[in-house]
């Protein structure tokens, strides 16, 4: 392979492929908002709420600032405070956990699945258990459809009826798969996903969106999204936050849209060969029965004896980048330390957390420079 090209930088996520891709039509969307200069609550605001939904298959969308917000907003929605516990899988991104910290109750992390990064049912199971041994009250659990993949919402609905707990589905990284022939958006009480640039489904800037089929929660959601307004703005009826979604990323989004399902089949075939190029070399993730993905990202396990910094320095010396998600789940990290674990410990997070590692993964990731990716990465691990 010519020495240049060899070591010619390639993106982790091509947003520029896509924007060339979208051209004319995005320019236009953006010059009406910029035209009619209503920068909130324009008319694409209504329209993408509309579009998203019927996209999912939910009933109602409320769209809002980000991922992290959709998943406070319900949770500020639906009273949850001190004393009370949220059951979180601990592999995934802090916002996770965060977003119910910040409504002064309990993250209580529970493992995941080694297989699908997922939340394991049975360590959620026992951390319900944990929570009532230290006198908080389990209302809710969040499971994270992580990397794009659907978690096994059957089993997570299972163990929440059981126990009384209403369902947050934590969608940021999962929107546009499908579990047993339904897309994400319309399991459990709500769904929250984001739109920040990187994601799927990406704005040009930050976003979320929140899906239910529950017109209670949607009247509370709109109000807790602007301040927790009444029927007069000033007279706010709960506490809320300025949580709404800009005009221009809506306009942006809808134009998006129009070629996910288009992207979603192009990543799928990304991830196809990487998995027939490197799984005899390196552990490739699976999917489950049932599940689709929207491959947010494309993380590998290393083999036992590879040092993942050397094997990362090696890919980057050849202008191929890589990132680890997650170098240590949220019960390792400084500000959740303080937090309770499921008995019994998280032992499948801290393995992965130990090994994981990223490859780039996006919609307009050719085959040759795919083939450099795969050579590289087997000829790191072999070295």
């Amino acid at each position: 392979m010519n020495q240049h090209l060899r070591h010619q930088p390639i993106p982790f996520i091509d947003t520029a492929a896509q924007r060339q891709r979208l051209g004319k039509p995005l320019d236009e969307a953006v010059a009406r908002v910029l035209a009619h200069c209503q920068f909130l609550g324009g008319p694409e605001i209504a329209q993408l709420e509309s579009e998203l939904a019927a996209f999912c298959g939910a009933k109602y969308a409320v769209s809002c600032s980000s991922g992290t917000d959709a998943l406070l907003m319900v949770l500020m929605a639906q009273g949850i405070g001190p004393g009370d516990a949220v059951l979180c899988p601990s592999f995934t991104f802090c916002a996770t956990g965060e977003s119910v910290a910040l409504t002064g109750a309990t993250p209580v992390f529970v493992d995941v699945l080694e297989a699908t990064f997922n939340i394991d049912p049975a360590s959620l199971r026992r951390g319900i258990a944990t929570a009532k041994r230290l006198g908080l009250k389990p209302k809710a659990v969040i499971p994270v459809d992580l990397f794009g993949q659907s978690a096994d919402h059957d089993a997570v609905a299972a163990v929440a009826r059981d126990e009384g707990l209403f369902v947050l589905d934590d969608a940021a990284q999962g929107f546009g798969a499908s579990y047993k022939g339904r897309r994400i958006g319309s399991f459990g009480l709500a769904t929250a996903t984001s739109f920040y640039p990187a994601k799927p489904l990406g704005a040009f800037g930050d976003g979320g969106a929140i899906f239910t089929n529950d017109a209670e929660l949607l009247e509370k959601l709109r109000s807790v999204r602007v301040h927790g307004g009444g029927s007069d703005k000033y007279d706010n009826v709960r506490l809320g936050l300025t949580a709404r979604l800009d005009t221009i990323q809506a306009a942006v989004l809808l134009e998006k849209l129009k070629i996910f399902d288009d992207e979603i089949v192009a990543r799928n075939k990304v991830a196809e060969r990487y998995a027939k190029g490197l799984a005899d070399v390196v552990k490739v993730p699976e999917l489950a029965d049932g599940c689709t993905s929207v491959w947010a990202q494309y993380t590998i396990r290393l083999p036992k004896g590879v040092d993942r910094d050397q094997f990362q320095g090696a890919l980057k010396a050849q202008g191929i980048p890589t990132v680890i998600y997650y170098p240590k789940s949220m019960h390792q990290q400084t500000a959740y330390r303080i937090f309770p674990v499921a008995d019994g410990g998280l032992p499948v997070s801290e393995r992965l957390s130990s090994d994981v590692i990223s490859l780039p993964m996006h919609a307009y990731l050719d085959e040759a420079t795919q083939a450099r990716i795969i050579e590289a990465v087997r000829g790191a691990v072999s070295a």
